[in-house]
């Protein structure tokens, strides 16, 4: 009829469930204390809850990789022991589609001992069930 129509259209997400959750670099860097203070409360439960569903553990002082919630508490059971603080050195941020990274230098602090542990770190955050989890 002398204009153009469309004649295929084509989706394969629900547009409502592509909206990326906004988080500023700064929001980013403190996600960090969320788990130090997860950390301070000495309890495994509630530092393991700090990790999404399909969270990978590489541990700064073990070599075992934890890959999912029970390897995860199982690990800090024996790392809360130490009474570990930590403080970011140097961050560097990466923001993307319902995550964002943070990769760079940080230190431990021992309560138990007052040892301090150095060492490179990478937290990749997700968005899940409203909340940005490791």
């Amino acid at each position: 009829d002398g204009e153009w129509k469309i004649s295929h259209h084509h989706s394969s997400v629900m547009p409502e469930g592509t909206m990326p959750q906004a988080i500023t670099e700064q929001e980013a860097k403190d996600l960090f204390q969320l788990w130090n203070s997860a950390l301070a409360t000495l309890d495994p439960d509630t530092v393991a809850k700090r990790y999404a569903k399909n969270a990978v553990l590489l541990p700064t002082v073990s070599d075992i990789p934890r890959t999912d919630y029970g390897l995860i508490k199982d690990y800090f059971v024996g790392f809360l022991q130490k009474k570990p603080q930590g403080e970011i050195l140097e961050s560097n941020i990466t923001i993307g589609h319902n995550w964002c990274q943070d990769a760079g230098i940080y230190e431990f602090t021992m309560g138990a001992t007052g040892d301090k542990v150095k060492g490179r770190y990478t937290f990749v955050y997700v968005y899940e069930d409203g909340d940005w989890k490791i």
